[in-house]
């Protein structure tokens, strides 16, 4: 029974030989490898030749092999940051050889490259502000995109399990670099209008859009208290729109793993808010999709989290449910703290937890990991 996941990058793994032992001592489960990922950079702590990563924009750390992506408009970029073509390949090829099964981290709308030479499939607000980072499922070229994605992975690193995560448009959160938007006061419920896609292809499925982007538009300006009373009677129309732009393309991605490997463990980055924006995509409404296992942010804290847990399980239809939990500032390094927070989790129906991020974590969090780990695996009968 899968209870943990630690997340890695490939780099995390590959050039030292010491990790592969590292991970593994914190008793995790498996391993969520990145295959697909954004621009980051990000720490090593412990690898003997470098301290820090500077991806510079997204990349897939498979091959990018020329006669799949030959003609395709939107072709993932190969990472000039580290050495080879498959460094996914190499870091899974060593943790499975310890006995760790290896989960495909698979990025799917969010890449700023794509978005800045294809600004016509970007998500593009009420106001006509792109969002260069958000690439829109609404697209045909998008979703063939993330299509062969998933199949390349598939195929060239057959994995144990895929994590999908950023399956369906992202929006105003999660956005660009250096950011400096804090100041406009702009509320959660602002910052959804602000999500929502007048794109071509978005603006093809409103009956009217440019009433529907006069709401938005007054909406942000005047501070409406909800997503519906800025829409009025428009708002189940284009809650249903959102809401089936994310299921049309987790179907899509799901019945592909399913098709090509049963044996697949698949995991869906979700959120139960129709109006979500991230890269937890909405799953209100219904899954409608064979997952395995259904994954929520619980970043900012157990208060925060009950409800959202609570809201994912009556959408979920039985489906299993994980917690995305912290290890990283500003959580502290206390295995006791975490250990806490994970068992409310649990008590609130959580079923497995996907651990952020063991290769990022310094040794105090790795401990603190590595207890938390063995604490919930008492708690939930595995120990």
């Amino acid at each position: 029974m899968v209870r943990t996941v630690a997340h890695l990058y490939p780099w995390d793994v590959v050039g030292d030989p010491a990790a592969v032992e590292r991970v593994a001592s914190l008793g995790v489960d498996a391993v969520a490898l990145a295959a697909s990922y954004h621009t980051v950079r990000a720490a090593t702590p412990f690898h003997p030749e470098h301290r820090l990563v500077d991806a510079r924009h997204a990349a897939f750390y498979l091959p990018v092999r020329e006669e799949v992506w030959r003609g395709k408009r939107l072709v993932p970029a190969e990472p000039s940051w580290v050495d080879g073509p498959d460094t996914y390949g190499a870091a899974s090829a060593a943790l499975r050889a310890a006995g760790l099964p290896v989960y495909a981290w698979t990025v799917l709308t969010h890449s700023s490259r794509l978005g800045e030479a294809n600004p016509d499939l970007v998500v593009r607000n009420a106001f006509g502000d792109r969002y260069p980072y958000a690439l829109c499922p609404a697209n045909d070229d998008v979703v063939d995109y993330a299509r062969t994605l998933v199949s390349e992975v598939l195929e060239l690193g057959r994995p144990d399990g895929v994590v999908l995560e950023a399956c369906g448009p992202l929006g105003f959160f999660h956005g660009g670099h250096h950011e400096k938007t804090d100041g406009a006061d702009w509320s959660p419920v602002q910052q959804k209008l602000l999500s929502l896609c007048f794109c071509a292809a978005c603006a093809e499925r409103h009956p009217d859009p440019d009433g529907l982007r006069a709401a938005v538009r007054a909406g942000v300006d005047r501070g409406a208290g909800s997503v519906e009373e800025a829409l009025g009677e428009r708002a189940g129309q284009v809650r249903d729109v959102r809401t089936g732009i994310s299921r049309d393309l987790r179907r899509e991605l799901v019945g592909l793993v399913r098709a090509a490997d049963p044996r697949v463990r698949v995991a869906v980055h979700a959120t139960a808010d129709p109006w979500g924006t991230g890269p937890f995509a909405t799953v209100a409404g219904g899954v409608d999709a064979d997952v395995d296992v259904l994954t929520l942010t619980c970043w900012p804290g157990v208060d925060a989290s009950l409800p959202a847990i609570r809201a994912l399980r009556a959408e979920a239809g039985g489906t299993r449910t994980a917690a995305y939990v912290l290890a990283l500032p500003p959580r502290p390094a206390d295995g006791e703290e975490l250990l806490a927070e994970w068992l409310a989790c649990a008590e609130a129906g959580v079923e497995e937890f996907h651990l952020y991020h063991a290769g990022l974590a310094s040794g105090p969090r790795l401990d603190a990991l590595r207890h938390a780990v063995a604490g919930i695996g008492k708690a939930l009968g595995d120990g």
